[in-house]
Order: structure tokens, then sequence, then C-alpha cells
């Protein structure tokens, strides 16, 4: 399914942008069950369960503002079939080498109008504890990105950096972040439908969302051999770790 030269890509820069391959029904289908999730978020006062919502100066949770849902395959099966789609995860499968394939940390980042941020500097493999290069990450842009609503960043050629970088946790955001030289940062503006499958190594982030009228529909979630053995993300004992490509009898 790759080409010599995407596979050539992808070691070299550390991801690969894949225009497309999600459209027509089964791209609204989606669209309508994220609907549906921020709806659910907008009569929330405080965080609750899987959602999360943006925080103000303060770091104080902002009523009815989602921010992210946490292991969003839980919540919903839905999202579960997209993380499904075989387009995408043969994709994954190849840059992975492996005929079962498993999908663990589930997110969905709505990244509403006006302010709704994401995730800033970081890599994946930091919060796993792990410089593994059997981890695959992945993100569905179910809306058009650019840098104006928070589109997604990368530093190519991180991924080959073995060192996890210090990461810090800074008041009024979520999570821990690292800093990067703004030069180094390539801005990955996609139209809806678009798949980006990156090396959980990678140094990567998004921008925040200044466009008061758009919104920036994402996914974000794992993809990993099914026989590997992840400390904190076990199959079978994690709750959101779902197997998406089973391997073929010989």
């Amino acid at each position: 399914m790759l080409t010599d030269a995407q596979k050539q890509e992808f070691d070299d820069r550390g991801y690969l942008v894949f225009e497309g391959l999600l459209g027509g029904a089964r791209l609204a289908h989606y669209l309508s069950a994220l609907d549906q999730l921020v709806e659910r978020g907008r009569a929330l006062s405080e965080p609750a369960g899987h959602f999360s919502l943006e925080l103000d100066a303060d770091g104080q949770p902002v009523p009815g503002l989602l921010h992210k849902v946490q292991g969003v395959c839980v919540v919903d099966s839905r999202i579960l079939d997209l993380a499904r789609e075989p387009g995408i995860v043969d994709r994954a499968a190849e840059l992975l080498g492996c005929e079962e394939v498993d999908v663990f940390g589930t997110k969905f980042f709505p990244k509403l109008p006006g302010g709704g941020t994401s995730t800033h500097w970081h890599q994946d493999n930091f919060y796993f504890g792990t410089n593994s290069r059997r981890i695959l990450s992945c993100g569905v842009y179910l809306q058009e990105a650019d840098r104006r609503n928070g589109c997604l960043r990368v530093v190519p050629g991180s991924h080959h950096d073995a060192v996890i970088v210090d990461h810090q946790r800074e008041q009024g955001m979520h999570g821990s972040w690292t800093q990067v030289e703004e030069s180094r940062a390539v801005d990955v503006a996609v139209a809806a439908g678009t798949v980006v499958l990156f090396s959980a190594n990678l140094l990567h982030g998004t921008a925040d969302n200044e466009d008061p009228a758009r919104t920036r529909y994402s996914t974000a979630w794992h993809y990993v051999p099914g026989g590997l053995d992840l400390e904190r993300f076990r199959r079978g004992e994690y709750e959101d770790r779902w197997t998406v490509r089973r391997a073929v009898p010989a």
C-alpha cells in the first residue's frame, strides 16, 4: 500500500500525510457523532469522567467549553469504528511491520472557536515512559485545519533524537510541554478527511484555535503491534486499548 518513497519519507521526516482517506457519508457519520459529544460538553459546569473543559488564565475550568474527551472510544463506539477504518489501519500496520494491530489512548479534540486549545510541543512517548519506535501516533482531521484554527505542527526529523526531552507543566494549560525553536517547525495544514501518521518520538503540537467561527475536530491515538507489552497500557488490562486488526492465520 505504501510506496518506497513514502517509507523513505517516513524514515527521514517522521510523519506521513494522507489526504482524503475519509469522505462522503463516512466522514459525515463521524462528524455527527463528534457533534453529539460537544453537546454533552456544553452541559458541563466542571470536568466529568472522560470529559475535560478548557481552562481560564487562573487554571479554572470554563463551563460548557469542551477541551478533550479522553478515552473517546470508551465513551462512543462509533469512534472506535473510525480507529478501525481499513484505510488507516492497513497503512499503520505496514509502517509498524506487523499483521496484528492495537490502538490505545484515544482522544477527541474539538478545538472550539475563538480559543480552543489542544496540545503544545511534546513527544507522545514522554507520556508513555519509553522511546520505543514501535508506537505510531495518528491524527485524524475531520475538518479543515490551518494555522488560524489550530492545525498540527511538527519538527521534521526530530524522531531521530533518542533522548526524550524535558516537559514542564504551566499554569492555565492542560498537560506538560516543552520548547521548540520556531524556525524548525512546520505547519501541517490539511483538508477535511486527512489522516497523519507519525512517530511517537516526533516533536509535535498544535496552534490554538483563534478563528471565531470555525471548529477543528480531530481525533488522536496510537497504533502498536498487538504483541507489544506496554507496562501502563497492557492488552486486556487497560480500558482504552483495542484490537483493530487481527493477524491473518498462516
